[in-house]
């Protein structure tokens, strides 16, 4: 497909609860599907709730974007969206308009997440009965943040109905329901962005 433009949500949030521990995106989960998308030819937006940073000068508002500009979504994790994109409602009905679309979302490590008050139609979670993956209880442990975060994704998609399932801690994890994309851990994200640049050729075939 030629002409692809894609949409990369980042979070905005710097701050590890009350550790007074810095966190944000998770570089790999960025830079990754960002270069994947550019070997495909893809345009590529960032965008955050806050938009530009030191970091990232280039990145605009997320309240600035519409999905009428783009073919698809991409949600790079780190442990910050769990503050802020998880309760963003412009965040929330961005997803749900991708997908009303027919336009793909793939969610990376802690970004499925960000799912946790997305709805279909019907008012009912997003995530109920789909297949889902996201990062597991026993990363969260590893890294000893497990009584940090605000809520566990792994416990969290599957209290909202989602068909859960995993792979080995910190392998390469992908799991596609229809025009969701979901990856387990940051070694999963080129993975997914491959599983989303192969969707978006399929359906623009």
């Amino acid at each position: 497909m030629l002409n692809m433009k894609i949409l990369m949500v980042l979070t905005s949030h710097d701050t590890l609860g009350n550790t007074g521990r810095k966190t944000g995106f998770w570089l790999e989960e960025l830079a990754a599907p960002y270069y994947a998308f550019l070997a495909a030819n893809a345009e590529i937006v960032l965008a955050s709730p806050k938009g530009a940073t030191a970091q990232l000068a280039n990145t605009v508002r997320l309240d600035s974007v519409s999905q009428d500009d783009f073919d698809a979504v991409f949600y790079p994790g780190g442990h910050g969206p769990l503050w802020d994109l998880a309760e963003d409602p412009k965040s929330i009905h961005l997803i749900e308009a991708f997908l009303a679309a027919g336009k793909p979302a793939a969610l990376v490590c802690h970004a499925p997440g960000v799912l946790r008050h997305v709805k279909k139609p019907d008012g009912t979670p997003l995530v109920a009965g789909k297949k889902v993956a996201g990062f597991t209880n026993s990363e969260e442990e590893a890294v000893g943040l497990t009584n940090v975060v605000p809520f566990l994704v792994e416990d969290m998609l599957i209290a909202n109905g989602g068909l859960y399932s995993k792979g080995a801690d910190w392998s390469s994890y992908v799991v596609s329901d229809g025009l969701l994309i979901t990856g387990q851990n940051p070694g999963s994200s080129t993975e997914a962005a491959q599983v989303l640049i192969a969707q978006l050729n399929s359906l623009n075939a």
